[in-house]
């Protein structure tokens, strides 16, 4: 029964995340949590190594961002032991009117109800044009 409630944990993290629920989200990582995104730091900041408090910031920085929030939807999960690893889609209108689309694969530890580690790996490349690339004067 532990991989069952494994995976209701992780998915439950992507339904806080849904209804722009930051706090439920929180709740679900352990206070130690490192959560890490794929990516180069030097072109997209939100790469690398999290603690909780550092994505709380991210977290709240992001739904700052959206007109009306980020929707996430889980399509496939695979869990094992302390493991769960998850397919997951996103959609969400920034309010300077670009789309975020990401597609993700993450992989998540759970250990004692919570979760500890996190890997989140999606398409670099659509976060820095959606997120960090400035925008330019249309001649």
């Amino acid at each position: 029964m532990a991989i069952e409630e494994n995976r209701r944990i992780a998915e439950e993290f992507f339904r806080c995340i849904d209804r722009n629920y930051v706090a439920g989200a929180l709740a679900l990582l352990a206070d130690d949590v490192n959560y890490w995104i794929v990516g180069d730091r030097a072109v997209t900041p939100s790469a690398g190594d999290h603690d909780k408090t550092a994505m709380s910031k991210l977290f709240h920085i992001m739904f700052k961002a959206f007109k009306d929030g980020l929707r996430m939807r889980v399509l496939g999960t695979t869990a094992e032991a302390d493991r769960v690893a998850l397919e997951v889609e996103s959609r969400g209108e920034l309010k300077n009117g670009r789309v975020y689309q990401q597609k993700y694969h993450i992989l998540m530890t759970i250990r004692d109800g919570k979760i500890v580690a996190v890997r989140e790996y999606l398409d670099t490349q659509h976060v820095y044009e959606v997120w960090f690339k400035p925008e330019t004067a249309n001649a």
